[in-house]
Formats: structure tokens, C-alpha cells, sequence
């Protein structure tokens, strides 16, 4: 809706999709800052289909859905964003460094500091 309504504000020649997904991003983080709702997009990426061919398997795939989740949760807002946009949107560096306003440096560097926290948090068993 907020989308829509912003549309008289869309500069025309402006590429539609990152300027969609900064409406996004901000949305994002006004629901994690009042803390009303869980994040909808991490929410998402542990739901998949359930295979019923090996209850075992099953268990450990969701184990380690549930940990990467709690890892991505635990990430500073700034790392949580880049990572989200970058690997659950599936958006380019350069893609999400126009959706959240930041230069393509600064989403490869803090992309790296991310991921380094993220393999520190999860375990390999």
C-alpha cells in the first residue's frame, strides 16, 4: 500500500525494482524496531516442503533451519538488512546497495563481516 501510495513520487527513468525494494527495506525495519512482528522474510526461508522419506534427515535440515535463523536474528540490524536483501531476496551487490541506500563497498564489506559471524554462531557438526 505504502508502495502505491508513493508511486506519484517515482521518478520517471528510475528503475522500478530497487526503489520498490527500499520501500520494502524501511518497512522491514520499522516492524523489527516495534518489535510487534517476527521477520516475515526469515520466517519464510524455513518453511519447505517436508519430505517424509527420512524422518531422521528431516530433523537435522530443520535443526539447522532453526539455528541459522537464530544466528541471522542475532546479526546487528545493518548485517541482518544486507544479508537478507542479498541472500533471502537473492538481490545483486549492486541491486542492494540501491535498496538500502549504500555504496556497493560498503554492502561487500559488510557482507563479509556477516558471514564470518554467521559461520562463528552456527555450528559444523
Amino acid at each position: 500500500m505504502k508502495a502505491f501510495k508513493a508511486l506519484p513520487r517515482f521518478r520517471d527513468g528510475a528503475q522500478f525494482r530497487p526503489w520498490l525494494l527500499s520501500i520494502v527495506a524501511n518497512e522491514t525495519k520499522n516492524l523489527h524496531r516495534t518489535k510487534k512482528r517476527r521477520n516475515l522474510l526469515e520466517l519464510r526461508v524455513a518453511e519447505d516442503p517436508v519430505d517424509h522419506r527420512d524422518p531422521a534427515n528431516l530433523a537435522v535440515r530443520d535443526a539447522a533451519k532453526t539455528e541459522l535463523l537464530n544466528a541471522i536474528r542475532a546479526l546487528p540490524d545493518k548485517d541482518r538488512l544486507v544479508v537478507t536483501c542479498r541472500y533471502l531476496l537473492d538481490l545483486s551487490e549492486a541491486e542492494t546497495a540501491q535498496t538500502l541506500g549504500l555504496a556497493k563497498g560498503t554492502v561487500k564489506s559488510r557482507l563479509s563481516r556477516a558471514l564470518t559471524k554467521l559461520r562463528e554462531a552456527v555450528s559444523h557438526d
